[in-house]
């Protein structure tokens, strides 16, 4: 039987992966979604507290942290701050035209090296 490499090991069951949800799970009682994780990096790049976010804040918030992860494979690059501080990004390289597993894989990739890079996991 053959072994899969990591490159071909479903993102899901990655150990990195895993270390990242269980992390999630015991700081917050229940394993997250990617879109929490998201909400929750893009709420660490903003650097403050608000009490309560608008719906589009929230969306705002996901898009800092794609934009902050995809700068990894040199996507984006942080461009600066708005009069509110909030981190504006600017668009560095094309991004391909992956599927949409191929993005959850990319971004999942990333959110591993985010959280091992901040020492969160």
């Amino acid at each position: 039987m053959n072994e899969l490499t990591r490159e071909e090991l479903p993102i899901d069951f990655d150990p990195r992966w895993l270390a990242v949800l269980r992390q999630m799970k015991d700081r917050f009682g229940k394993k997250p979604e990617l879109e929490a994780v998201l909400f929750l990096i893009g709420m660490n790049e903003l650097g403050r507290i608000i009490e309560k976010f608008t719906k589009e804040e929230k969306q705002d918030l996901m898009h800092v942290a794609v934009c902050k992860l995809l700068s990894y494979d040199c996507y984006y690059n942080l461009a600066g701050w708005d009069d509110d501080n909030w981190p504006l990004w600017e668009v560095v390289g094309i991004l391909p035209q992956w599927t949409t597993e191929e993005q959850e894989r990319v971004i999942k990739l990333n959110i591993i090296r985010y959280f091992e890079e901040n020492k969160l996991i």
